[in-house]
C-alpha cells in the first residue's frame, strides 16, 4: 500500500512538472514574440530561457506577498524579465557622478507662505505632458528627464505642447555622455546656452550617439533659466511641482526592473542615483499610501502604461526630492 502510494505521489510529482514546463515554454515563446526577441544561437535561447524562469519564480513569489498585502506594489513581465538584475541596470541604469553635474542652478524655488498645495495634481490632465517615450538601449534618461520638464514648462507658459528632441541633447551637450549618461541640469544648461533645442520631428531619436546637428530653424523650446528644489525635501517638491508643473529628478531605479503597478514602496531604495525621470503630480492611494506620479522612458509596456507611482513622504525614498530642478522659460 504504501509503495503504492509513493509511486502515485512520484507520478503526480513527475506530471505537475512536465505541466509547469511545458506553461513555461509556452510563456516564453509569448514573451519573445510579443516583444520581438531574437536570440544569436541556441546557447542564448537556453540561457535567456533559463533567466526568464528565475525572473518569473521571483515575480510570482513578490505578487503572492502583494496578495497577501505584505507589498505595495506589482510586479510583471515586460521586456527585461530576460535580463540578470546586473544586465538590466548595465543597459538601462547611468551612473551619475556629483562631478559632473555643473553649477547652473540660478535660484532654489520658494514658495509663498500662504498659499497651499492641493492634496493631489496630476499635469497629465491638463495636457502639460507628451506621451511615453522609449530610451532603448541608451543610457540617456537624463536628456527624456529634461525634456519632460521643459516640454510642461513650455506648454504652461504658451499652451502648445511640442514634443523636443532628446537626440539633440545626446549628439550636443557636451557636459552630458550621450548613451554614457549625464545630468539633467547640464541638458537644461545646454539648451539656455545654445538658444534653444529642436523638436522631435526635426531631429528624432535614434538611441545611440551621434554628431551634433542641431538646427536653429526648428527651435521648439528656449530656457532663460534654471531653478532647483530644496534638496531632500519633499515638501519642497510638491510645492515646486504644484506651482510650477513637471519637475526632472534623479532617482535610484535599480529595483525597478518588474514593476507593473500600484505604489511602488521599497524602504531598501537609498542607493545612488542612476536613472532621471519626470515628476508629473501626486496623490494618495487607498492601499499604497502618498506616492509621486513618475513619468518614465521605457515605453508604455512597462509599468503603469510607462508611469510609476513612487512612495511620498517616506523619508525621500529612492532620493526622488535630492536633484530637482525645472528650466524658466
Amino acid at each position: 500500500m504504501k509503495l503504492a502510494i509513493a509511486v502515485l505521489f512520484l507520478v503526480g510529482f513527475a506530471q505537475a512538472h512536465i505541466n509547469y514546463q511545458d506553461v513555461l515554454e509556452k510563456e516564453f515563446d509569448s514573451f519573445k514574440q510579443l516583444y520581438n526577441k531574437i536570440y544569436k544561437d541556441v546557447k542564448e535561447h537556453e540561457q535567456r530561457k533559463q533567466i526568464f524562469k528565475d525572473n518569473k519564480e521571483l515575480i510570482n513569489k513578490h505578487n503572492k506577498g502583494h496578495a497577501a498585502g505584505e507589498k505595495s506594489y506589482k510586479m510583471g513581465v515586460n521586456q527585461f524579465t530576460d535580463l540578470h538584475s546586473n544586465e538590466f541596470k548595465e543597459l538601462m541604469l547611468s551612473t551619475f557622478n556629483p562631478n559632473d553635474l555643473i553649477n547652473g542652478i540660478g535660484y532654489i524655488h520658494t514658495s509663498s507662505a500662504s498659499v497651499k498645495n492641493p492634496e493631489s495634481i496630476d499635469w497629465r490632465d491638463s495636457g502639460a505632458v507628451t506621451g511615453v517615450k522609449d530610451q532603448g538601449p541608451c543610457g540617456s534618461c537624463w536628456a527624456f528627464s529634461a525634456v519632460g520638464s521643459l516640454e510642461g514648462q513650455h506648454f504652461i507658459k504658451n499652451q502648445q505642447l511640442v514634443s523636443l528632441s532628446e537626440q539633440n541633447l545626446v549628439d550636443c551637450s557636451k557636459k552630458d555622455g550621450g548613451c554614457q549618461g549625464g545630468w539633467p541640469a547640464n541638458a537644461l544648461q545646454y539648451i539656455k546656452d545654445n538658444g534653444g533645442v529642436d523638436t522631435e520631428d526635426s531631429y528624432p531619436y535614434e538611441a545611440k550617439d551621434g554628431d551634433c546637428r542641431f538646427n536653429g530653424e526648428h527651435i521648439g523650446a528656449t530656457v532663460s533659466d534654471i531653478a532647483g528644489v530644496a534638496s531632500g525635501d519633499e515638501s519642497a517638491l510638491a510645492t515646486a511641482v504644484a506651482e510650477k508643473g513637471p519637475i526632472s529628478v534623479a532617482i535610484d531605479a535599480s529595483l525597478f526592473q518588474h514593476y507593473q503597478g500600484g505604489v511602488f514602496d521599497e524602504p531598501s531604495c537609498q542607493g545612488g542615483v542612476n536613472h532621471g525621470v519626470v515628476v508629473v503630480g501626486y496623490g494618495h492611494d487607498d492601499q499604497g499610501g502618498d506616492y509621486w506620479q513618475v513619468k518614465n522612458s521605457w515605453g508604455q509596456s512597462w509599468g503603469e502604461n510607462g508611469y510609476i507611482r513612487m512612495a511620498r513622504n517616506k523619508n525621500n525614498q529612492c532620493k526622488i526630492a535630492s536633484f530637482g530642478v525645472f528650466p524658466v522659460v
